[in-house]
């Protein structure tokens, strides 16, 4: 299963990091320390929850991009 990790900084200095396609978030203090404990949280529901949770969850075809926009 290929998933979307989105992490962005949050207001204490650490990071939170967002699975979009199952709805499931965490934090660390650095990148990759939110990047693991994303992976702990997305593992972790996929070997407890059951098929009908990850069915309800699971938003298939999430795309990240950037765009521009005009800001004075």
């Amino acid at each position: 299963m290929k998933l979307t990790l989105v992490l962005e900084p949050d207001d204490e200095g650490g990071y939170t990091a967002l699975c979009p396609e199952l709805d499931v978030a965490s934090q660390g203090e650095t990148e990759d320390e939110a990047a693991a404990n994303l992976r702990e949280a997305v593992d972790l529901l996929l070997e407890t929850a059951p098929r009908s949770e990850i069915q309800r969850r699971y938003r298939p075809g999430v795309s990240v991009r950037s765009m521009e926009v005009a800001y004075a």
